[in-house]
């Protein structure tokens, strides 16, 4: 009769841990990609809304460089259809003649009912939609759009006194719980 050949099993041994390269923070949606920061100075920003931004492809690598800028932009809805416009984003570096054009008229993409609740609400007199900022979400461009209402120069003011006020009273209470 042959002989058995006895089978030992290795112990198994842990599976080394990889680390993997930092990626982008800007790439992998920790921080905003552009950020408007006029927006809130001059505008009563109301409702907030995310809509996704048809791009090219060298539009998208140019933003994860950080060349977007939101300052004069703000969205137009026509048609029944919502587009991005004067929003800048610089052309990428390592592009070709096929680059893009920094200030293009961008589609949003938003569900037909947000339309129509936005169609609605820019009818008022005085309301506007305004781009507060744009980012990743899953490896697609993001931008988030506010229902705004333009700010009077006395609104501005009241809001920083409000703003200075609500500073003196934290450095009040931080300064009161170091004693």
């Amino acid at each position: 009769m042959p002989r058995q050949a006895s089978i030992t099993i290795p112990a198994q041994q842990p599976k080394p841990v990889v680390q993997e390269k930092d990626r982008d923070p800007i790439a992998a949606g920790k921080r905003d990609a552009s950020f408007n920061r006029s927006a809130s100075f001059n505008y009563f920003l109301t409702d907030k809304y995310e809509a996704g931004v048809a791009l090219r492809g060298t539009e998208v690598k140019s933003i994860r460089e950080g060349k977007a800028n939101l300052k004069d932009a703000y969205g137009l809805l026509k048609d029944g259809e919502c587009f991005l416009l004067n929003a800048h984003i610089g052309p990428f570096s390592h592009g070709n003649a096929m680059n893009h054009e920094a200030l293009r008229t961008r589609k949003l993409l938003l569900h037909k009912l947000e339309i129509r609740k936005l169609e609605a609400a820019t009818r008022q007199k005085g309301f506007t939609l305004i781009p507060v900022r744009l980012y990743f979400r899953h490896g697609r461009v993001k931008c988030e759009l506010a229902l705004a209402k333009g700010k009077q120069e006395w609104d501005k003011r009241a809001t920083e006194r409000k703003r200075e006020a609500d500073s003196e009273a934290k450095s009040a209470i931080a300064r009161s719980q170091r004693r």
